[in-house]
């Protein structure tokens, strides 16, 4: 088990997940956790394993105070959380395939020719995509790695809340990032729980489900 995790108990990691938007403000998660966390979130899924995600913590004063005017009704978790996690996903993520695919190797995980081939097919692939078409592929897997990040914060003793009531438009530039290659696709914001979130209901899943 993970040295970090307080908690590894599936159950109430999985169903006990609530949204918190206020946090004890003193409290401060160190950067080795925090990479800790963003590591064992991107174990998730993606798209032929281009990992399209990126993070920006946004932890200090100047940063909180940057994003404040772009969070809409989302300023008790800015003020109150250790910090805000800002995920992006990069349309130009093929640009790090070979750097993946190489790791691979390199780790025993992939043969060579099987890289080679797998490259040569996936990089005209992915750069022959409409804008929209990558912006819903980096989208989709960001979201996997924040639903992951989530969970994985839950097992380190942290309450985290998914905020998409921002600023899309700005955010990229006001955190130096090209808005045209970065696109936004969430905010978390984490730290330890002042106050429990609140109950809410699910429909059935036999009303959001149909078997053919």
């Amino acid at each position: 088990m993970n040295k970090n995790f307080k908690n590894n108990d599936f159950t109430e990691i999985t169903f006990g997940r609530k949204s918190v938007r206020l946090y004890d403000e003193n409290y401060k998660i160190s950067h080795e956790e925090m990479l800790e966390m963003i590591q064992e979130a991107t174990a998730a899924p993606s798209s032929v394993n281009m990992q399209p995600w990126r993070f920006i913590v946004a932890e200090t004063e100047e940063s909180k105070a940057k994003l404040k005017p772009l969070i809409r009704f989302n300023t008790r978790q800015n003020e109150s959380s250790s910090a805000m996690i800002l995920i992006f996903g990069d349309m130009l993520n093929y640009e790090l395939g070979e750097e993946i695919y190489d790791q691979a190797v390199a780790e025993g995980k992939m043969p060579q020719e099987v890289r080679d081939q797998q490259i040569g097919a996936i990089i005209p692939y992915y750069k022959s995509f409409s804008k929209q078409e990558m912006n819903d592929v980096v989208k989709i897997d960001a979201s996997l790695a924040a639903m992951q990040l989530m969970l994985v914060a839950r097992a380190h003793g942290y309450e985290t809340n998914p905020i998409g009531g921002f600023e899309k438009d700005q955010l990229a530039e006001a955190f130096d990032l090209d808005k045209e290659r970065y696109v936004p696709v969430m905010i978390l914001s984490i730290g330890k729980a002042v106050e429990e979130g609140y109950e809410s209901v699910r429909m059935s899943a036999d009303k959001i489900t149909t078997f053919k």
